[in-house]
């Protein structure tokens, strides 16, 4: 295995390590290595720390990669996205496509909101299918069904916890207002919209 510094037009390598399948590791390839005249400590390692050892080494001698493009070998193996991460490097990782029975799941678990919607309707909507709801009620809802008493019913269930990771979509929402175009939607297509919608996530994850 190799790591190369590509363009559009031509690809030179730069390091490249001996990847040893585990069946090499074994008491009976001691005359299979002899043969192949591996070295000792030539022994199997799992390829995502292969690739890592030689971009370590790659970055002491001032030759950091810019971006790192991998194959599916790579892309789902979390603790190569971890290590990267940790290096402040940005990679771009191919995964493998979805290739069960059926279509994938689009139904989420739960869904976060605020106060303006927490509704009968929705609470309704969203138990019915199986989707838990994270919505605080407001406070004239609270004093409603305090003042029916018993016919107010039980409050319905809240989790603090988990609203708490809702001010990270919010957050993420304000990055993208400052972009004027985005905050204004002067766009009269809605095609232009997504595509400057698009174009400010990758700049934001760019200069992360």
């Amino acid at each position: 295995m190799s790591v190369h510094a590509a363009s559009d037009t031509a690809s030179c390598p730069l390091s490249w390590r001996l990847a040893v399948h585990r069946s090499w590791d074994g008491p009976d390839a001691v005359g299979r290595r002899a043969r192949c005249r591996t070295s000792e400590g030539g022994h199997h390692r799992p390829k995502w720390q292969l690739a890592l050892e030689m971009i370590d080494e790659l970055a002491a001698l001032r030759s950091r990669p810019a971006v790192l493009v991998a194959d599916t070998g790579y892309g789902a193996n979390a603790g190569l996205r971890h290590a990267l991460e940790e290096r402040g490097l940005a990679y771009a990782l191919q995964i493998k496509a979805r290739s069960g029975v059926g279509r994938p799941r689009t139904r989420p678990l739960a869904v976060l909101a605020d106060c303006a919607y927490s509704s009968r309707a929705i609470r309704n909507y969203l138990r019915h299918r199986g989707i838990r709801a994270v919505i605080p009620q407001p406070s004239d809802q609270i004093g409603h069904r305090r003042r029916r008493g018993r016919r107010g019913g039980r409050p319905p269930g809240f989790d603090a916890e988990a609203y708490k990771q809702r001010n990270t979509v919010e957050r993420s929402i304000n990055r993208l207002k400052q972009w004027r175009g985005l905050a204004t939607r002067t766009d009269k297509l809605a095609i232009a919209y997504q595509a400057a919608l698009h174009f400010a996530a990758i700049l934001i994850w760019a200069r992360r």
